[in-house]
């Protein structure tokens, strides 16, 4: 470690004490990081990255000495509780959204059905049948089902 790293570890420590105390001189006074890098004048990105050694230190007596939670920590739980509550608003909205699938799946196969099926099949069903049970009237005759041939290149060849 060269004299100008020792120079700004030392330079830390004092005043994480000034501010720890309440007595900051060039900073606002809060207790985060960016105040800690300006009073003891280093770049926050070396007190981030070269000294976060000495950034964990501070939050812990910030949390340890004040009874508080430090700014970072502070909003990142907000910003926790918000996307907690974005995820479960979308998980309603999602389930909501799956139910009306299966609804709206279910009135189509109906409809469909109905397109698809003559109307006397949909008749009501009595007992007048001669067993006195509604489903032994005979049904309609179905109509003949219409096939028709595929034309492929093979056999439009073969016609010719």
């Amino acid at each position: 470690m060269n004299d100008q790293h020792h120079d700004e570890r030392t330079r830390t420590r004092e005043v994480m004490n000034r501010l720890l105390t309440g007595q900051p001189t060039t900073s606002n006074g809060s207790l985060t990081v960016v105040a800690l890098a300006a009073e003891a004048s280093v770049h926050r990105m070396a007190l981030m990255k070269r000294h976060a050694d000495l950034k964990n230190e501070f939050y812990e007596r910030v949390r340890t000495e004040t009874g508080q939670v430090p700014e970072p920590e502070k909003r990142l739980r907000e910003t926790v509780a918000k996307l907690k509550k974005t995820i479960a608003n979308q998980n309603a909205e999602l389930k909501e959204l799956r139910e009306l699938v299966t609804r709206l799946t279910l009135a189509s196969a109906v409809l469909t059905q109905m397109q698809e099926t003559p109307a006397e099949r949909f008749r009501p069903l009595t007992t007048s049948s001669r067993s006195g049970h509604p489903l032994a009237e005979p049904r309609p005759a179905e109509p003949p089902a219409f096939r028709t041939r595929r034309r492929t290149a093979g056999a439009a060849l073969a016609r010719r």
